[in-house]
C-alpha cells in the first residue's frame, strides 16, 4: 500500500456545446482539490490523460490544468495516452511517482471533448486505436471492428443476443441512479434484444443498444502517499495496479481471449494477495457488450464460451454476487476516452466510501477492482482498491 486517493471530482458526462477542453479540465481540477482539501501549491505534480487523435483542435493540453490556479504554475505537468485506458494510464503514472517518492501529493485529470467531431470524423478518431494497416478501412468504425470480435464470438461458441441484450440493460439500469451518466433510462431488456428504427444493427450482431455514447466529460483525483492519506479527511488505498500491454495486431493473438485482460487481473489479484471472490463489486470496460462478455471469461468470473452464464444467472446484477458496472459502465455513463479511467477510480471511491449516489451504492462494498482497456484488448489496467479510512 504505497498511495491513495483522498479527493475527487465528477462532472456528468454527456454532449456540451458550451463546454471546451479547457473548461472541462478546469472544473474538474478545481473540484478535486477542494475535495481533497489540499491547497493548489502543495500539488506536487501533474498528470492529465487526454487521447485525443483528432477531437480537439488544442493538442500539447498538459498545461492547461494549471488554469485552475496560478499557485500550480511551475509544477510538473504531463500528458499521458494509452487509447481508451487513458485515464487509468494517468493514475497509475501518478502511483508511480508516489511510489518512487518524487511526490507526495499528485492531480489526475483526464479529460476528452467527442461530440462537436462530426460523425465520419469520430469514427476515423476512433480508428487510430486500432493497428490501421490491418484494420484502418474496417466499416463502422470501432464499432465494425469490435462487431468482427462478436462475429467471431458467435461463430465459435453460438448466439449470444440475449447474453448482449441482458448486459445492456443491466447496465442502463444501473445507470438510472448515477447523476454523472450520460443516458439515465431503464430500456428495459425487450428493447435492447429487438432491432428497431431506434435499435438499429451497427456493426455484425451488434445494434446500437450494444455501443457505448460518443460523450464530453472529465474527472480528477488527488493521489497522496500513505502517511499522508492518514492525515486527510478520506483515503482509498491501491492494493495493487497491474498493466499488461499485448500486440496492436489482433492478427497477432487470439481476438476472442482478451489475454491481456487476464494476465493483468492474475498480476493485481496476486499482488493484492486477495482473489476474485473476495471483490464486493468490479468496474469494467464495457466499450460495446461484447467486451464486457469477455471480460468475464478473462477475469475468471466464467469459463471460455461461458460470459452468458453470469449475466443470465443474475451473478453480475447489483443483487448478484459480483456486481459489474454498478455505476452503468460506459454504457450508460458515456465513454469520453480520456476521463474514462479516471472516472471509473473515481465511482470505485466513491462506493468504498459509502458515498455513492444513493441507488447506486454496492452494499457492504469494501474491496473494489477496475478493469480499464485501450483498443481491443491491447492497454489492460487494473486497479484493487480499499478504503484505508
Amino acid at each position: 500500500m504505497t498511495a491513495a486517493i483522498i479527493g475527487w471530482s465528477h462532472l456528468p458526462f454527456g454532449k456540451f456545446d458550451n463546454e471546451t477542453v479547457e473548461s472541462l479540465v478546469v472544473k474538474a481540477a478545481e473540484g478535486a482539490l477542494r475535495h481533497a482539501g489540499v491547497a493548489p501549491g502543495d500539488i506536487d505534480e501533474i498528470v492529465l490523460g487526454h487521447f485525443n487523435a483528432g477531437f480537439s483542435p488544442q493538442d500539447f493540453t498538459a498545461a492547461l490544468v494549471l488554469q485552475a490556479d496560478p499557485a500550480l504554475r511551475f509544477k510538473p505537468a504531463l500528458r499521458v495516452e494509452n487509447a481508451c485506458a487513458t485515464g487509468s494510464a494517468a493514475v497509475h503514472t501518478a502511483i508511480k511517482s508516489v511510489e518512487a517518492r518524487r511526490a507526495r501529493r499528485v492531480l489526475v485529470v483526464g479529460v476528452e471533448q467527442m461530440t462537436r467531431t462530426p460523425g465520419p470524423e469520430i469514427g476515423r478518431n476512433l480508428l487510430r486505436a486500432s493497428y490501421l494497416p490491418e484494420d484502418g478501412d474496417t466499416p463502422a468504425g470501432f464499432a465494425g471492428v469490435f462487431g468482427k470480435i462478436a462475429s467471431g464470438y458467435f461463430q465459435k461458441y453460438g448466439d449470444q443476443s440475449d447474453a448482449l441484450a441482458l448486459i445492456a440493460a443491466k447496465n442502463h439500469k444501473n445507470g438510472v441512479a448515477n447523476p454523472y451518466a450520460q443516458m439515465r433510462k431503464d430500456v428495459g431488456f425487450d428493447f435492447c434484444r429487438t432491432e428497431s428504427e431506434k435499435n438499429p444493427f451497427v456493426a455484425g450482431p451488434l445494434k446500437r443498444t450494444d455501443c457505448s455514447l460518443v460523450s464530453d466529460g472529465a474527472a480528477a483525483l488527488v493521489i497522496a502517499d500513505v502517511d499522508t492519506a492518514l492525515a486527510s479527511e478520506r483515503a482509498v488505498v491501491f492494493r495493487s495496479t497491474a498493466h499488461a500491454q499485448d500486440f496492436l495486431p489482433m492478427s497477432k493473438r487470439d481476438i476472442l481471449d482478451f489475454e491481456g485482460c487476464t494476465v493483468a487481473w492474475g498480476r493485481a489479484l496476486a499482488s493484492a494477495g486477495v482473489s476474485l471472490d473476495d471483490l464486493s463489486f468490479v468496474e469494467t470496460h464495457d466499450c460495446f457488450t461484447i467486451a464486457e462478455l469477455i471480460e468475464y471469461e478473462a477475469m475468471g468470473l466464467a469459463p471460455k464460451g461461458r460470459g452468458a452464464d453470469v449475466v443470465k444467472d443474475g451473478t453480475t446484477t447489483m443483487e448478484g454476487r459480483l456486481p459489474v458496472n454498478p455505476s452503468g459502465g460506459l454504457k450508460a455513463k458515456g465513454h469520453p476516452i480520456g476521463a474514462t479511467g479516471v472516472s471509473m477510480h473515481v465511482l470505485t471511491a466513491m462506493q468504498l466510501c459509502e458515498q455513492a449516489p444513493q441507488g447506486m451504492q454496492v452494499k457492504g462494498a469494501r474491496l473494489g477492482g477496475v478493469f480499464n482497456m485501450g483498443g481491443a484488448a491491447v492497454a489492460n489496467y487494473v486497479s484493487v482498491m480499499e478504503r484505508l479510512r
